[in-house]
């Protein structure tokens, strides 16, 4: 199996990346300037010289208040890159990996989202992915759309890292509980991809951590597993004045990958403790 990773300077890619070096598996990750997925020309190149079983599209941008004030460059990449990718991933045959986003919902659910329930972005940055979203159908068969949440790991572009920055020469923090979803680890990203592929698995699933919690939640319990003495104090999103709308509850399900790979992924809070026991080392 040889796979080629796309985005390989961002958090996900860096999991796999280290997780195929530690493994042996056959994979090549170009630089982006090598590798532009909003090139046909630099794709085809690519993908035609290295002939991957499968590629995995860990690129995205995800700078949310930017894509608000200027959609164009999270079009780009979230949605013509994607186009491009899928179209080029059909012609020689392999097998595409996306990942989506919990952002592609509104919000307003009462219980966990499901694939099968309808979307509804609220901000550009969903609008942009869920475009991205539309282009995998369009491509056969061999596809295997994942959508994630509040993704970290190895990185200083989530929100746990942000919150060390934050607190550096602070004893307190203000957090948001009014933001619900699944903090989801990479490693389990990787791991849960992974045995998704060895089973032939194609279509959409969810792929998070189980479970849910508010943003505040989750500081809290990040600070407990540092060892860190910070004081979390709980505050609307009307306290940190946004251009961007963002989803009040956008947990998603993961009972329907779960079940297609028969397997219990970990829940939050047990992934939180392996992630911050790798910091403390």
């Amino acid at each position: 199996m040889k796979y080629l990773i796309a985005g390989s300077s961002g958090q996900l890619a860096k999991a796999f990346i280290a997780r195929f070096e530690r493994t042996g598996a056959a994979f090549l990750a170009p630089e982006e300037h090598a590798f532009d997925i909003t090139d046909p020309g630099s794709v085809n190149r690519v993908i035609s010289a290295y002939a991957p079983d499968t590629i995995i599209n860990c690129a995205a941008y995800n700078n949310v208040e930017a894509a608000e004030l200027d959609p164009a460059p999270a079009i780009l990449v979230n949605s013509t890159a994607v186009s491009i990718l899928a179209a080029a991933s059909a012609q020689c045959g392999s097998t595409f990996v996306h990942y989506g986003t919990d952002y592609v919902f509104d919000g307003n659910s009462e219980r966990a989202y499901t694939e099968e329930d309808p979307t509804a972005p609220l901000n550009e940055y969903g609008k942009s992915k869920l475009a991205g979203e539309g282009f995998l159908s369009d491509e056969g068969t061999k596809t295997l759309l994942l959508r994630l949440s509040w993704v970290y790991g190895d990185g200083n572009q989530n929100f746990l890292h942000k919150m060390l920055q934050w607190t550096e020469g602070r004893n307190s923090l203000k957090v948001v509980w009014d933001q619900i979803s699944v903090p989801t680890y990479t490693e389990d990203i990787v791991t849960y991809t992974l045995a998704a592929l060895e089973q032939g698995l194609h279509g959409c699933y969810h792929l998070t951590n189980t479970g849910y919690a508010s943003r505040y939640e989750v500081a809290r319990y990040f600070f407990k597993c540092m060892q860190k003495d910070i004081t979390v104090i709980p505050v609307g999103s009307d306290a940190f004045p946004s251009p961007v709308e963002r989803p009040f509850f956008s947990a998603m399900s993961n009972k329907k990958f779960q079940s297609a790979l028969n397997l219990d992924i970990p829940s939050w809070e047990d992934a939180l403790e392996r992630f911050t026991a790798k910091l403390r080392e």
